[in-house]
This record gives C-alpha cells, sequence and structure tokens, in this order.
C-alpha cells in the first residue's frame, strides 16, 4: 500500500491550498486519516485527524479556524482545506492512513512521502 499525497505548492499569506491523500495498491480497511507537518528543525506535529468511524475532527490550535479536514469513505480520501495561510504554516505535511488489522484489533500506520507547503510574506 502506498500513500499518494496531492496539493502542495507555493501561495502568498493569506492564500489558500488544498491537500489530498489516498492510499493506493491495496485493500485497506481505514480507521482514520490525518496530516501532520515538519518545518525544518523541529518535530513532526500533528495538525489534524478525522476518524472515518464518525465522531467530530481533530486540529492543531494554532489552525483551528483557518484549516478544514474532510473525508470521503466511497473514495477513502481525506482533504484538507487550508486558508488564511501564515509562513509559519510552511513545512513538509504528510498524510497519514491508520488502517485496521485482524478486524480492529491492532492498527498499522503508513506514512505519505510529505508534500511541501510554502508560504511568503
Amino acid at each position: 500500500v502506498q500513500v499518494v499525497e496531492s496539493g502542495g505548492g507555493l501561495v502568498q499569506a493569506g492564500g489558500s491550498l488544498r491537500l489530498s491523500c489516498a492510499p493506493s495498491g491495496g485493500t485497506v480497511s481505514i480507521n482514520s486519516m490525518a496530516w501532520y507537518r515538519q518545518a525544518p528543525g523541529n518535530q513532526r506535529d500533528l495538525v489534524a485527524s478525522i476518524s472515518f468511524y464518525g465522531g467530530s475532527p481533530n486540529y492543531a490550535d494554532s489552525v483551528r479556524g483557518r484549516f478544514t479536514i474532510s473525508r470521503d469513505n466511497a473514495k477513502n480520501t481525506m482533504y484538507l482545506q487550508m486558508n488564511s495561510l501564515k509562513p509559519e504554516d510552511t513545512a513538509v505535511y504528510y498524510c497519514n492512513v491508520r488502517v485496521d488489522v485482524a478486524g480492529g484489533v491492532w492498527q498499522y500506520d503508513y506514512w505519505g512521502q510529505g508534500t511541501q507547503v510554502t508560504v511568503s510574506s
């Protein structure tokens, strides 16, 4: 299974970008999906996550109100709409796909290769 990310790029402060992510190359039972980001010299931090079983999405305080995470269960695809972007949002964004194994007894994480988001001031 590979995790395919798209939608990164260069945008001016105040602009918008939309990231998408989907697993490919196999049939998986998705438990949840999430976006993490890592800026140079920093650790990888959670940006937003969403369960494929329902419930409210989870956001980092720094992006709440500006970013919206959503999912399309039929397509096994997750989206991250990023509005009002700031220079401090500049980072490599990584998609995480958590799948259920053995009927949900345990989970396994797949990671994308990352997509660069650069916000200029």
